[in-house]
């Protein structure tokens, strides 16, 4: 593991307080989150609260190593089972999309693990960081609480390109167990 990933993980043990081995699992695994927590919490599903295709801006193009103007598919979804676990925002370089992975990215309520595996697509995952944030409106109403977010970016890389790049996020109370 990335020496600046293990960094980020004892800033939020010195600021924020002790992780368990749950979240310090979801904050860095390389593999699939959606497997982990349909390990610990049964099986998940999916609730996209946006989806649309946009034009790269300057961010974004950086993101995906992509030009500004490329379609991107912004999606925001909510992993959940009883409760919602896992907020996380997605960008992804729809140009690199093989259509039956589109198609399914479109119908929105399919993690996108599931799909990857779903469509036999040989991918890695490259953690890019680990923080913790202060939570926003948004996020108060969807996990009705007041806690600290734990969150991490990664980029999902296919034939050496970054096929998508992620945030996800969750209250810091969340997974102590």
């Amino acid at each position: 593991m990335e020496q600046n990933i293990l960094d980020g993980i004892l800033k939020i043990e010195k600021e924020v307080g002790k992780l368990s081995n749950a979240q310090k699992i979801l904050l860095t695994t390389d593999g699939s989150v959606t497997t982990i927590l349909d390990v610990i919490r049964g099986h998940v599903r999916i609730e996209t609260l946006e989806q649309k295709f946009i034009e790269a801006d300057s961010k974004m193009a950086q993101l995906l190593n992509i030009e500004v103007g490329d379609t991107v598919n912004y999606r925001v979804v909510v992993i959940e089972t009883q409760e919602p676990l896992i907020y996380a925002i997605s960008l992804i370089a729809v140009d690199r999309l093989e259509n039956e992975f589109k198609e399914d990215l479109i119908r929105a309520d399919m993690p996108i693990g599931r799909i990857l595996r779903k469509h036999n697509i040989e991918s890695r995952r490259e953690i890019k960081s680990v923080y913790y944030e202060a939570q926003e409106p948004e996020l108060k109403k969807i996990f009705k609480e007041d806690s600290t977010m734990l969150t991490r970016t990664y980029n999902i890389i296919h034939n050496n390109e970054i096929l998508i790049w992620l945030k996800e996020t969750f209250p810091y109370k969340h997974f102590r167990d």
